[in-house]
């Protein structure tokens, strides 16, 4: 099993001077915000798990409902001999999906027989050593012509470390409602970055939520089970164990909400009394006042038009758009713009 796996840690030595470098600047900024890629600790990332499961989370299901349905046609737009990336991968419970489907889709060899293709490129990328280690692990028991070369590491530089001399074409993912987590201009790069690495027969897969009723979009950021509220606060608890902090969880709240003249849902964590954090490792000392709050993610919500915008200002081109049947979810499928 080893041999069908290598994992590249991009930048490792400087992970923890960056968190620190983040932090710092975060919380001493006006208002207060952390990078919401902090959240995917091994802790949070399981947390993360079970908020896709949950029953107001309805991305997920809207997602594998896209995937179930129109999954051959998907497919179909790319090359045999595909190689599958993946820009956060996470547990890759999706990622089977298209794993199973093209192992096992019918290619034409040069006599015109027909066979099964036998084996797949996997390249997932996502900054959580550990679920790239524990999703690799199960996915190799699992399928035997699966080879997996995985990168731990933020997407800009995964992508321009990822191999572009492979045989075929490239299929990338971005699933999830990932993009979301982009301010729009940030979309906007990110997506001109994923094109200046792909070649003429390369194809994007891009998720993204859709613009739905508030108190739909709210529960499934605010959860009653209380998921999304451990999800967040465990920023704090990361903080505390890998910079010395000393954060009282009971002193602060999970609130989320519906932004609508901006179309997203904003995630804070709220201050319930004045009070000061001492973080030791970042030479920093923090004050809040009662009600403040550290804006540690946004989830942009977009039309239709809006995400054909995003691609044609990125230098893709739309080739489809699948929807689930409620027409809360997208999948659009991306060529470069040639």
């Amino acid at each position: 099993m080893a041999r069908r796996l290598q994992i590249n840690a991009l930048a490792a030595d400087t992970a923890l001077e960056t968190f620190v470098r983040d932090v710092s600047a975060g919380l001493s900024s006006s208002p207060k915000t952390l990078p919401p890629k902090y959240l995917y600790d091994e802790k949070g990332s399981k947390l993360f798990e079970q908020i896709c499961t949950l029953p107001e989370y309805y991305l997920t299901r809207a997602g594998t409902a896209i995937f179930q349905r129109h999954l051959p046609e998907i497919i179909s737009f790319v090359n045999n001999d595909a190689t599958l990336i993946e820009l956060g991968s996470g547990n890759a419970a999706k990622t089977r999906i298209f794993i199973e489907a093209l192992l096992g889709r019918q290619t034409t060899d040069k006599a015109g027989g027909t066979a099964r293709q036998p084996r797949l490129h996997y390249i997932p990328i996502d900054i959580s050593r550990s679920a790239l280690e524990e999703s690799a692990e199960s996915l190799l028991k699992d399928y035997r012509g699966l080879h997996i070369t995985a990168y731990v590491g933020d997407y800009y530089t995964a992508l321009h470390a990822i191999p572009r001399d492979v045989k075929g074409s490239r299929l990338f993912l971005f699933l999830g409602s990932n993009i979301g987590n982009f301010e729009i201009p940030h979309a906007e790069e990110f997506l001109r970055t994923v094109r200046s690495v792909m070649s003429r027969d390369d194809r994007l897969l891009l998720s993204a939520d859709l613009k739905k009723d508030k108190a739909i979009l709210e529960a499934a950021y605010d959860d009653a089970r209380g998921v999304t509220a451990a999800f967040n606060l465990n920023l704090l608890v990361r903080i505390n164990r890998e910079l010395g902090a000393n954060f009282d969880l009971a002193n602060f709240r999970h609130r989320a909400f519906y932004n609508e003249s901006q179309g997203r849902i904003e995630i804070h964590l709220e201050s319930l009394k004045p009070q000061r954090v001492r973080i030791p490792k970042a030479g920093l000392e923090v004050a809040f006042e009662q009600g403040e709050t550290i804006h540690t993610e946004n989830s942009y919500k977009y039309s239709l038009e809006q995400i054909r915008d995003l691609c044609t200002a990125s230098g893709l081109s739309l080739k489809k758009t699948w929807l689930d049947e409620q027409k809360f979810f997208s999948m659009n499928l991306l060529a470069p713009r040639l």
